[in-house]
């Protein structure tokens, strides 16, 4: 139970809800007590009527009082148990609810190695099938654990002052019953764990087949790719069904002890009744009723033990990523008016989950309202520059500084808000063109979305469409090319009218013709902007006030356009390369 003493503050936060349920489900059982001793009242009555005859209309009118007094109850009862579900249930909704949006809001604040080293559908299994197990525990289990302990409180102090040898026998089987629970728990807890690391894998597995569905058709790689889901589903099965066969051990041994008690209340309260030792035939008949409404109970017993060890288990997975603490955080409470001068002192970064160190001892700035272009080789260190900058991670050593100011002591939220960002690998929501490009400002009117897509040059492919721009998106913009997805991802970011721009090799997927196009008009867009483009193509990066070539996250030349082609080197090299590539 340590795992789920993280849910006491939900229960501190639905205190007097919690305190109603269990006062109503006191009520309800008190109530449904009622109608046993009523029965054993009638009974007795019948059994005195015919041993000892009373005037036959006072006769019916005691049983016509009994049987108006056991509909009442019953009554009661059904009331109080309605009221019962709408207080406990409705608390575990809300702390379903409460719990779901506080890993979401963690998932957020967590850092993008975390990601990296964590499965898609296993994130999203620990938010839907493990907080479900929770809620299980915190709802139906909490119920009927307080409905057991108030109906065996109750019914055992009224049995134990009625008959007290015939109670001892009754409840004679709970020891073993209580053995039993506590030997079978440990497996179900065991199981439990087994069965939701499994379910993980088999959601991670389905999530990345389907997003990756056009690769396994290009390779015709559905049969491989069946039959690992297949032997995924068998393991799965395997597991569950471990889990299920222990679980099927509870309910017969319930029924088999309950039946037990029934036997005893019988043959004893028979015997007792013969001796004289229980004066009334009446007697028996609720024993065996008191028996038999703790049946249920009883065999909830179980039931309950296996929700809570599902639930712990549940709880375990959970907690282990609710108590990851980001390693990237906001430090400053007060918001930062951001105007865009950048500027890397001796940055080193090392990856941690690959140990590849991508820069070492990068030193440049690039004024508010300037154009920074970086090029070089697959792997030197480019985009790791545009990360640090939007402080997705933190520097091993050196310093960043936005505006002068260190960047750790600038707002995160002003920081982000004030960076409009394309990266390379072009991300598109499935939902339509409009709210796409809108994601980078959602209260945009509509003619700011057409001139953002109009300068991203991807306008006139859009009114091309035939819902224009209520055009709605496959899954990750499956339903575009890349380069329309790129122009896309570019229209996201001029809508926002950010203070810095990053351009991450956006333009790779684009033709020469409609890259100078896009080039143009970033001219005019990027005035007063400070602005980054990192690309492998020169053309993209010749316009830049200045330019660094990177080399195994060493800064191997600068300067402008002019300078780096009257030296010899990588840069010159490259544009001679790709003039030759453009008139061939």
């Amino acid at each position: 139970m340590k795992e789920l003493q993280y849910l006491n503050k939900y229960f501190i936060k639905y205190k007097y809800r919690v305190v109603l349920g269990i006062l109503i489900v006191a009520c309800a059982k008190i109530f449904s007590l009622f109608t046993p001793r009523l029965i054993g009242d009638v009974i007795t009555l019948v059994a005195n009527q015919l041993s000892n005859p009373i005037e036959e209309q006072v006769f019916k009118k005691a049983i016509g009082l009994k049987i108006l007094f056991i509909l009442g109850a019953a009554i009661a009862t059904g009331i109080f148990t309605f009221l019962m579900r709408q207080t406990l249930i409705n608390v575990s909704r809300y702390i379903e609810f409460d719990l779901k949006n506080e890993i979401y809001e963690h998932y957020q604040r967590l850092c993008l190695p975390f990601y990296k080293q964590n499965r898609t559908g296993d994130l999203i299994n620990r938010i839907s099938e493990d907080v479900g197990n929770v809620r299980m525990y915190v709802g139906p289990a909490l119920m009927y654990t307080i409905n057991m302990i108030t109906l065996f409180v109750v019914a055992l102090i009224y049995m134990y002052s009625k008959a007290p040898t015939l109670t001892l026998y009754t409840v004679i089987p709970l020891p073993i019953l209580s053995f039993s629970i506590y030997f079978l728990s440990k497996y179900i807890h065991t199981r439990s764990t087994i069965v939701q690391e499994q379910l993980s894998v088999l959601t991670s597995t389905t999530q990345e087949i389907f997003s990756g569905i056009s690769v396994t058709k290009a390779y015709a790689l559905e049969t491989e790719t069946e039959q690992n889901f297949a032997d995924l589903s068998n393991d799965q099965r395997q597991k569950k069904l471990n889990l299920t066969k222990t679980q099927a051990f509870f309910f017969p041994l319930m029924l088999l002890l309950i039946g037990t008690s029934n036997l005893l209340v019988i043959y004893i309260g028979g015997q007792q009744y013969i001796n004289g030792e229980i004066k009334e035939l009446g007697t028996i008949a609720e024993f065996i009723i008191y028996v038999n409404m703790l049946t249920w109970p009883v065999a909830s017993v179980g039931w309950v033990t296996s929700l809570v060890q599902q639930a712990e288990a549940s709880q375990k997975r959970i907690n282990v990523f609710l108590k990851q603490i980001p390693s990237v955080y906001n430090t400053q409470k007060n918001t930062n008016d951001i105007k865009g001068k950048i500027s890397f002192q001796e940055v080193y970064f090392t990856y941690q989950d690959t140990n590849i160190t991508a820069l070492k001892g990068i030193s440049f700035t690039v004024d508010q309202g300037k154009t920074l272009a970086i090029i070089g080789k697959t792997g030197c260190g480019k985009t790791t520059i545009i990360e640090l900058i939007g402080r997705m991670y933190n520097t091993n050593s050196g310093q960043i500084k936005i505006d002068d100011i260190p960047i750790k002591d600038i707002n995160l939220h002003s920081l982000r808000s004030s960076i409009g960002y394309v990266p390379q690998d072009p991300f598109l929501f499935s939902d339509t063109l409009n709210n796409n490009i809108k994601f980078g400002k959602n209260n945009a009117s509509n003619q700011e979305v057409i001139n953002a897509a109009k300068n991203a040059v991807v306008h006139e492919n859009i009114i091309n469409f035939s819902k224009g721009y209520e055009t709605v998106l496959g899954e990750r913009g499956i339903t575009l090319s890349g380069g329309q997805k790129q122009r896309v991802s570019i229209a996201r970011a001029f809508i926002k009218s950010p203070q810095i721009l990053l351009l991450d090799d956006c333009l790779s997927a684009v033709d020469t013709e409609t890259e100078e196009q896009i080039l143009k008009n970033l001219e005019k867009i990027t005035k007063n902007r400070t602005t980054i483009i990192v690309s492998h193509r020169i053309s993209s990066a010749k316009n830049a006030d200045h330019i660094i070539v990177l080399d195994e996250g060493e800064i191997l030349q600068e300067g402008s356009h002019n300078q780096l082609i009257s030296q010899e080197g990588y840069y010159k090299a490259l544009y001679e390369q790709q003039l030759h590539d453009a008139l061939s």
